[in-house]
């Protein structure tokens, strides 16, 4: 009853016409919440598959147009053969659990990153649910899965090159607009807030491009652990800056 009643006082404190259209989340702190409690890491990681539940509907109900989750880093392959394999079961039991209420809910299911490093089975659900949302139009819910950004960058440098070897381009062609339509998240806005949990004060190569006027919002809230409110206090704060996009302050004022 407290956080129903924190979160209502919160939500009547929030500009519903100024939402981010894309926010981006680095969901970190799921080994420390385990080791905190003595626990083994997976006990982390699926409580941390909990709040992803949360969070998702919550922006869903606030009509947020995109949300993506950094889920598995390509250095994330490092981790002990045991956890991975856990992560990706996790995977699966989450596309299980979630498909028929992404559908209900008018949620279409993305996924950017290298998916076919992914083991045989995680790479079939992924298709499985992208299939079956593929014209939900409520919001996108985007998993970064062995997905890199300097990695993604430079897929997208041969894929430019490839195109001015073709003669299907113009070296003198290529600008940000062009360059931007060959990274994995072409199809979404770029993210307008991204969030990070833990207390980490860093990106972690996730969207090195994409968020280069993004709002940052760091937390000491361990992944496990972040809800509703504290979803509510960083979008509350996003309102209150000023995004300048290098003008200054008296330029914005005046054109708005």
């Amino acid at each position: 009853r407290r956080i129903y009643l924190a979160l209502n006082k919160l939500l009547k404190q929030l500009d519903h016409k100024k939402l981010p259209r894309h926010i981006a989340i680095i969901m970190d702190g799921n080994g420390r919440w385990a080791k905190k409690r003595f626990l083994p890491r997976i006990a982390g990681h699926r409580s941390g598959a909990k709040t992803v539940d949360k969070i998702v509907t919550q922006c869903r109900k606030l009509g947020i147009e995109a949300l993506t989750l950094y889920s598995f880093s390509d250095e994330n392959w490092n981790r002990p053969k045991k956890e991975i394999d856990t992560l990706m079961s996790l995977l699966r039991e989450y596309l299980q659990k979630e498909l028929d209420t992404m559908i209900k809910e008018d949620i279409r299911f993305n996924t950017i990153g290298h998916i076919e490093d992914l083991p045989l089975f995680a790479q079939e659900m992924i298709k499985e649910a992208e299939e079956k949302t593929r014209n939900k139009k409520g919001m996108v819910l985007t998993l970064a899965l062995s997905y890199g950004s300097r990695r993604e960058i430079i897929d997208a440098v041969k894929k430019i090159a490839e195109k001015v070897e073709k003669r299907i381009i113009k070296v003198d062609s290529i600008n940000s607009d062009l360059f931007s339509r060959e990274l994995y998240t072409n199809d979404l806005p770029e993210p307008d807030l991204l969030i990070r949990t833990s207390g980490e004060l860093r990106v972690s190569n996730y969207l090195l491009y994409q968020i280069a006027y993004t709002e940052l919002f760091f937390t000491k809230v361990l992944w496990p652990d972040f809800n509703e409110t504290h979803l509510l206090k960083a979008l509350i704060e996003f309102q209150n800056r000023v995004r300048r996009y290098g003008l200054t302050t008296e330029q914005i004022i005046k054109n708005n």
